[in-house]
């Protein structure tokens, strides 16, 4: 990035103005927040940028991924305004994308279990997770499975199990967890963003 001579001494007098005032108890978090903005719009003069789709549902808004050339990570995420469809703009599971990358420090990467009436979490691995999940499936399924109704008609459906889907799942995830509720013969599947 290029700077004046002009440009260095009004900043150069900004950021020593700032630190002086400081010093004197004011409140300089709008400073603070400005400067930031100001870094991450270097930084996305030099990042490689490539463009995707978001994979939310069937609209396919265009995104543009801004990677870091030294760390390889993605760290700004936005509408793609060249994009025949959203022209940039995008809804709020497209805005929050960011949010599921890697570069979010409060994202989840491990099972966090309580037990019943435990007022403490527990880590615990995917395969004792999984398994205790098709266990229970299965012990329920097999307590309370319909097969007839009061009529006697054949209807083959489990009422004590629901499916409740995720807003941040793709279309084909959608679909794959709609069939597998279906097969196991759950009638009560709704999904997240109906509520």
């Amino acid at each position: 990035m290029e700077i004046s001579r002009r440009g260095f001494l009004t900043l150069s007098g900004a950021i020593g103005s700032g630190f002086a005032l400081s010093s004197l108890g004011l409140d300089l978090s709008a400073l603070k927040a400005h400067a930031a903005e100001i870094s991450k719009a270097n930084r996305l003069k030099t990042a490689k940028q490539s463009t995707t789709v978001c994979c939310y549902c069937a609209v396919g808004c265009g995104l543009i991924c801004s990677v870091d050339k030294v760390t390889g990570t993605i760290f700004h995420i936005e509408g793609d305004p060249d994009h025949p469809i959203n022209e940039g703009s995008l809804c709020a599971k497209g805005a929050g994308f960011f949010d599921l990358t890697e570069a979010n420090k409060y994202r989840l990467r491990k099972v966090q279990y309580r037990a019943p009436m435990s007022d403490r979490w527990e880590e615990k691995d995917w395969d004792w997770a999984l398994a205790r999940i098709a266990r229970l499936v299965k012990e329920t399924r097999d307590r309370d499975f319909i097969k007839t109704n009061t009529k006697g008609q054949i209807v083959n459906r489990i009422e004590s199990i629901g499916h409740l889907g995720s807003s941040n799942v793709d279309s084909e995830e959608c679909w794959l967890m709609s069939s597998i509720s279906r097969v196991l013969g759950m009638v009560y599947v709704d999904h997240q963003a109906r509520v």
